[in-house]
């Protein structure tokens, strides 16, 4: 028995998911996707391995599994989705065999580059054009802010990285659109990528980690902690906190942040009233209190810092927005809550670094009570029809939180890079 229940689940989700052929396979479709296939299972064993928990072997099983076929490159990948999914992958496990995948991720790090210029070149042409952009354009998941990530780790010197960065400075100027301003990261469809005249007539701003321009304030955040900044870096992290700013709002309890503000809230100023959101790292007050950390410890702005601090803090110990939370997972669940919260206490300021550490072990007894049966626990989150054993929903990304909670030290292999929170 291992000494910390946590710690139990995340064994035994692994053990469960050891072999590639004999555990509960995926959907053809998910062999090349980091959030539900076998590259996002690969940064378990390859994180476990790193902490000297799990064999080397492992992760090469499930890496191997992942490349039996060749790799989608070119406008049919993304971020999340072949070539630059299992680059990623392969990266957190290069850093620790030295020399090892070499040569597979020199010759992806090139396609990945070339498809990142080609991406650039398309968005340039929408920005010369005056047009708004589409979410897959910019966003973690599938746009250029993913991208970023990506080349963060692997080339943040390179021209590239500074062209993603050029973009994203470029997408904080305001574009006129029928005579009306917007934010330059206004789309003109609903939150799902598509038109959605009867919800969002006239579009909307994402404000979300996974698909909004959190995500964009969160990179050049990172970049700008790593020493790398383009021209009118500064003012595009300002622009950005000045819009969340605008868009801030008071729970009772401490201040949150819409997941999206509609065309008619913008021409009004106000916030259509909601009952209380679940505070995830894709969308809402958690993924969006980290990003706004990071940008206050770039600029150097204490004040700012801590009051993200406190934000977090407050939405983790809300029953209300807790309440709107259902499920485990990293991307909206219990356990992505305990790791952005985890990775928010590793740079917090020492007024609120207890609190925030405070705030976890709840948050993983909602994954696990320390009474449960792991194999149980185990089984259930596997098996689950809906969310399976993947990385974004699944069992793979709980057991990645819950491992670093319990090992009681920051990820060694930056597997959560791909969630620009570290």
């Amino acid at each position: 028995m291992t000494a910390h229940p946590a710690l139990d689940l995340a064994d035994t989700i692994a053990s469960q998911l050891a072999d590639p052929d004999t555990a509960l396979p995926s959907p053809r479709e998910h062999r090349q996707h980091l959030a539900y296939g076998p590259p996002g299972i690969a940064l378990l064993h390859i994180e476990r391995a790193a902490n000297g928990l799990g064999s080397w072997q492992r992760a090469h099983s499930w890496l191997a599994a992942a490349s039996r076929q060749s790799f989608t490159s070119g406008p049919a990948s993304h971020p999340f989705y072949g070539v630059p999914a299992f680059a990623h992958a392969l990266a957190c496990a290069a850093d620790h065999l030295p020399g090892s995948y070499q040569r597979a991720l020199d010759t992806m790090d090139r396609q990945v580059k070339a498809d990142v210029r080609r991406r650039l070149d398309t968005a340039h042409r929408r920005i010369d054009t005056g047009r708004l952009p589409k979410l897959a354009e910019f966003d973690t998941i599938r746009g250029l802010t993913g991208y970023g990530a990506y080349l963060l780790r692997r080339d943040p010197g390179s021209p590239t990285m500074r062209a993603v960065l050029d973009y994203c400075v470029l997408l904080t100027e305001p574009i006129t659109h029928h005579d009306e301003t917007l934010p330059g990261w206004w789309t003109e469809t609903g939150p799902s990528g598509s038109p959605d005249d009867d919800r969002f007539p006239g579009g909307h701003a994402n404000s979300g980690m996974a698909h909004g321009i959190g995500g964009v304030l969160a990179l050049l955040a990172l970049a700008a902690r790593n020493g790398t900044v383009t021209d009118g870096h500064h003012t595009a992290l300002r622009t950005i906190l000045a819009w969340l700013d605008r868009w801030q709002q008071e729970t009772g309890r401490g201040p949150a942040w819409p997941y999206w503000v509609t065309r008619g809230e913008l021409r009004t100023g106000r916030l259509t009233p909601s009952a209380p959101r679940r505070p995830s790292w894709c969308y809402g007050t958690a993924g969006l209190a980290r990003a706004q950390q990071l940008a206050a410890l770039a600029l150097g702005d204490t004040g700012r810092q801590i009051d993200a601090e406190n934000a977090l803090v407050a939405a983790l110990t809300d029953p209300d927005q807790l309440k709107a939370t259902t499920d485990n997972g990293l991307c909206h669940g219990f356990a992505g809550l305990a790791h952005v919260a985890a990775r928010t206490a590793d740079d917090a300021h020492p007024s609120t670094v207890g609190r925030l550490r405070a705030a976890i072990p709840a948050l993983l007894t909602a994954v696990h009570p320390p009474d449960a049966d792991p194999e149980l626990t185990a089984t259930t989150l596997i098996q689950d029809a809906k969310r399976g054993p993947g990385l974004l929903d699944g069992a793979a990304g709980t057991a990645l939180a819950l491992l670093a909670f319990s090992t009681a030290v920051p990820p060694r292999t930056f597997w959560d890079a791909c969630l620009l929170i570290a």
